[in-house]
């Protein structure tokens, strides 16, 4: 019997498909494809489905998280695209976490929360 996963993505909403297909490629996302319903974006081996669907309590309760190498430079480069000014949309600085790791919270214009970080000593 052979149970090994593949990949495993979740179906991100978006109130504004193209907003949002704009905003993640401006983060350093790319869309390996896209159609009037779905966009499958990557970032190396990381990748998520967007959805052109949009229920408020969805949204407003959707999360993600991305592990990275480097949170900082992570950070470095959301701040560097410019796109919280442009979407009007949190994002906090990195913090060390009593949990062990080091994160920051950003959300999308669509309301969705991302955490990305780091595992710290």
């Amino acid at each position: 019997m052979n149970l090994s996963v593949i990949e495993m993505k979740a179906y991100v909403p978006a109130r504004d498909f193209e907003v949002s297909k704009a905003f993640y490629t401006a983060i350093g996302f790319q869309i390996g494809w896209s159609s009037e319903d779905m966009a499958y974006l990557h970032h190396g081996s990381a990748s998520f489905l967007l959805q052109n669907f949009y229920v408020a309590e969805h949204a407003d309760n959707f999360m993600m998280h991305l592990l990275v190498e480097n949170v900082d430079d992570w950070h470095a480069r959301i701040v560097a695209s410019g796109v919280a000014e442009k979407y009007g949309v949190r994002l906090d600085p990195p913090e060390d976490r009593p949990w062990g790791m080091r994160d920051f919270p950003f959300c999308d214009p669509t309301g969705v929360l991302w955490r990305i970080g780091q595992d710290i000593e």
